[in-house]
Formats: structure tokens, sequence, C-alpha cells
């Protein structure tokens, strides 16, 4: 009898985890394993290419549409695909780490979709990359439970019908999968791990119950590398006996570079496509690392001060909704990140009122849904979509022909009258080093001041902290922006925390440990690409 055949990834540096086979079956990595090998390669050239650009970037200071794909916006006769009956209402959508309790309260929100994450809200720990995979699947066959240890309180799902679509939201092409290896050592892209675990795992089965494989996909920067994740879902469709089409894509323009490319971006994907999402703090990142060479003129106030009226931000998300319609395709608003208070009824009273004025604003724009981050936001999003939408499931009639975006008013920064603040860079120092120490303990969704973070805060935190500095800002106190007041901002932050908290959960924590990673990304002169890269080094698990 002949010894069976290897595995093709090998699982290193991980302690074994409850019910893992039930993931990492042999077929299952085998899958994972011919996705790598196949498109890996391609992933590399691309994130090669995101480095081209950026020196291109900086070398111009500028971003233009791109010529050589005018025929296919000039094109008025291609459509994406109709989009599935599970996915043709979005009015609302709950984000969320794919943790048990969240799993069950997400389904159970009254939202109509649930974005499953295993990005940005979603510490990489092997752990929540495997357990969330588990979670999801005792999702769909209805094995999920939950007691919380401290409360006692129990959570089940409701019945099928009422419960949110899910469309689960890899990590971008940047990260790499440490835990999961091939015959040589090399790391499998994370995207990989996360996409055709699921895939292998769930499609037939949501194809059962009436829905079908769906995605997010994060940080997007070219249609090409939308061009990739349309032939890996065709790969994966042949592959699996899984019909063609039957993969729908919402991309997330959550970078200044995908801004220029929306229309192709969907044309790549049109047969697998669902919509675009505009993703603000990432895409604040986005500009300040693409344009953070480029002078005055793109220097960022603090990150608050940028709201969705900003003239650039609204050319933005007009693009968006115009550019969506005009193909067939959702629009999906921006985050609304409160988390309420249990404790302070007025501070909820005024923040409810921001997200019902934000949330009117997207629906009367002609979004077709918009995001949420807890449960009790739900209904205040549903209400300003319903006054719009009424019994529609969307409202891509609403064509937007009035919108007339030119290349120069996705990057007019210097339209806006507000400058940065100290209390902008306390801010973005206390909130930085928090999620982070957050991150490191292996969480990826965090409450921080009321607001629900996740690894794009701590991106644009650190970011605007690195331009302040490298552009000589000066606030209005008379303070500049050096290296020094950031160290000494971010030392008087560790030991308010330290007060806060008390020595031994101090001592417990990553607390001089996050503060020590913010201050290296945010001083370096060398600017690293994505804080998780760095942080993901340091984190246990």
């Amino acid at each position: 009898m002949s010894a069976p055949a290897p595995s093709p990834l090998a699982i290193v540096d991980a302690e074994p985890l409850p019910r893992q086979e039930e993931v990492l079956t042999d077929a299952a990595l085998a899958f994972v394993a011919e996705l790598h090998r196949r498109f890996t390669p391609r992933r590399d050239e691309l994130l090669a290419r995101r480095a081209e650009r950026r020196a291109e970037i900086a070398r111009t200071s500028t971003l233009d549409f791109l010529p050589e794909t005018a025929a296919i916006r000039a094109d008025d006769s291609w459509q994406v695909a109709p989009a599935p009956a599970a996915l043709n209402d979005r009015r609302v959508e709950i984000t969320g780490p794919t943790d048990r309790k969240m799993t069950i309260n997400a389904l159970n929100s009254g939202a109509k979709v649930w974005l499953a994450d295993f990005e940005d809200a979603s510490a990489p720990t092997w752990e929540n990359v495997v357990l969330g995979q588990l979670n999801l699947i005792d999702a769909y066959t209805r094995s999920i439970d939950f007691t919380d240890p401290r409360s006692g309180k129990s959570y089940a799902l409701r019945p099928n019908e009422e419960l949110a679509t899910v469309v689960m939201r890899p990590r971008g092409w940047h990260l790499d999968e440490r835990h999961l290896v091939d015959a040589d050592g090399r790391a499998v892209p994370g995207a990989f791990v996360d996409f055709g675990l699921y895939f292998f795992h769930n499609a037939q089965r949501l194809l059962d119950l009436g829905k079908g494989p769906y995605f997010y996909l994060p940080k997007t920067e070219s249609h090409l590398e939308a061009r990739l994740w349309n032939d890996v879902f065709v790969f994966a469709q042949d592959h699996l006996g899984i019909p063609q089409g039957t993969v729908r894509a919402t991309v997330l323009i959550e970078t200044i570079t995908a801004a220029y490319e929306m229309e192709e971006i969907l044309y790549e994907l049109r047969d697998h496509a669902s919509g675009l999402n505009a993703g603000r703090w990432d895409y604040l990142f986005s500009i300040v690392k693409n344009f953070r060479d480029g002078g005055p003129k793109f220097v960022l106030p603090d990150r608050n001060a940028v709201t969705m009226t900003a003239p650039f931000m609204r050319a933005y998300t007009e693009l968006l909704v115009r550019t969506c319609h005009k193909r067939g395709a959702h629009a999906m608003g921006g985050m609304a990140a409160f988390i309420p208070s249990r404790k302070d009824a007025e501070v909820n009273k005024v923040a409810f009122e921001k997200v019902r004025a934000d949330k009117d604003r997207e629906a009367n724009d002609g979004f077709d849904g918009s995001w949420v981050a807890h449960p009790d936001l739900v209904p205040i999003a549903m209400e300003s979509f319903d006054k719009v939408l009424g019994d529609k499931p969307h409202q891509k009639d609403r064509l937007r022909e009035d919108v007339r975006v030119e290349a120069a008013d996705l990057i007019a920064i210097d339209s806006l009258e507000a400058k940065p603040t100290y209390a902008g860079l306390v801010n973005a120092v206390q909130v930085g080093i928090r999620y982070i120490a957050a991150w490191l303990r292996g969480l990826g969704a965090v409450a921080i001041f009321n607001l629900m973070e996740d690894a794009a805060t701590a991106e644009i935190s650190r970011s605007q902290i690195w331009q302040w500095i490298n552009a000589g800002v000066e606030f209005e106190n008379g303070d500049k922006a050096t290296p020094e007041l950031a160290r000494t901002v971010a030392a008087e932050e560790l030991d308010a925390i330290r007060k806060e908290i008390g020595e031994e959960a101090f001592a417990a924590g990553h607390w001089q440990e996050a503060h020590d990673l913010l201050l290296k990304v945010s001083l370096d002169e060398d600017y690293a690409d994505f804080l998780t890269l760095p942080a993901y080094r340091q984190l246990r698990g």
C-alpha cells in the first residue's frame, strides 16, 4: 500500500486549536495550495507595481484617470451582472470580526448584510484565522451558540429568514499568513487562506441556503488587482464545480489610486461584481501615504475634521454613486462607528443625531446602503434609507448624471480650511497606542472613546503624525510638530494609561510595546507601507 501524499502546505509555529481539523482538511489545504501556486506570482508582481506607481506619484504629485482605459469608461453598453436576491437589498450592513459572539449578534442584528471581517477588524492570530472560519461554518449549519462566561448570558441564532446575508472580507494582498507555508517555506498570502478556506467549505452550502459566496475586497489599488481577483473566482468556481457567476464581490474604494479606476474595477469583475464601497479612514490614509512628500497642499487636518462633506471627499463619494449606478452596481456608503454608552444618555443623543444626519445625507445622495459598527445603530440607519427607498430594494435608477468630477477634484486637499491642531496630535497618539495594544492582544475591533476603531484607525493616526512632522506643521498653540513633541505626548499618554488601569493591568498588557511601535512607524524616515506589517511580526499566536 502506497504512503499517503504529503500535505501540500505545512502548519508552522502554531499550537493546535480545538476542531481545527474540521477547517484545515487535506482537501481544503490542497485547494489553498493551488490558489497559492497559480496566483501568488501575479500577486507579487502587483505589489511591485504598487511601489512603482507610488514612486511616480512622488515624482509628479498628481494622479489622473487612465488614458489606456478610456474606451472602457466611454462604452455605455456594459453592466455588471444582476444582483442575486440575497444581495439586492443592502440598505444597512453591520461590520465586525468573526468571533463566536459577534457572529451570532451580527446575524441577528436586523441588518440586511453582515460584513464578516478577517481583515481590519480582526487581528490575524492563528486562532482568529481558523476559529473564525469554524464559526461561519457552524452558523451556516445552525450549530452555533455562545454563553458569555462573565454574564452567563446565552446567544443563539434567530430563524434563517431573519438572519443577515454574509459578505466575507479576506485580508488584503500585502499580508502573508506566516503559519501556513509551502514546500519551499514560503508563506501563503492571507487573502488566499481566508478566501480559499471559506469558499471551499461554504460555497455549495450557501447555494443550498439560497445565497452564495459573497466577498468584500479590501485595499485594492488598481483594476489589475481586481482582474487577479476575477481570475481567482473563475478558477475557484471551476475547480469546485460551482456555477460561474455565483461569486459576488464588492470592492472597497479605500485607496486614492482606486478612486481613479472605479469603472475599470467594475469592468474587470463585471460577471462577479456587486458594488463599490466608500471606506473613509483607509482612503485618507492612502492619500497621506501616496502624497506624503507632495508639500503643504496635501497636509490633512485632524482626522475628525475631515468629514464626508469636505469637497475632495464629496467628489469621491459622488463619483462612486454615479459610477456604480451607471453600471448597475450597488453604491455602499461609509461607516457609522459610534458605540453607544450604557452610562451617558446625553452622549448618545448627540451621537445618534450625527449618525442620522450622515445616513440621511448618504441616502439622499443616492447610496443604496451604508455601514454601522453596532446593532443599536441599525434602526437609525434603516430609518434613513427607508425614508428614501420605501419598498424599493435600492436606488440604482438614480443615475446622478448631474455629477461632474475632474481628476484634480479628488486630490484637492487644500480646499479644506481646517488645519492640524495640537489636540489632534494628542488624539492620534492616544488612539494609536490604545488600538495597537489591543491588536497585539488579538483584538482587531476596539471601542475607544465611544468609537469602534479598527486597523484603518491606527493607519490614519500614525500617518498624520508622520505627515505633520515631516511637513513642519505649526499648531495653533505655537508648538511645532517634531519627533520630540510626539515622544513627549506619547510618554504622557503611557503614564495616563498606567494610572487609569493600575500597575498590574499595565504590566500584563502590551502598552510599552504599542507605544514603541507607534513611535517607530510615526517617526521613521522610511515610511512603512502598512503598520500591520511590522505589527504582525510582534503578534503572538
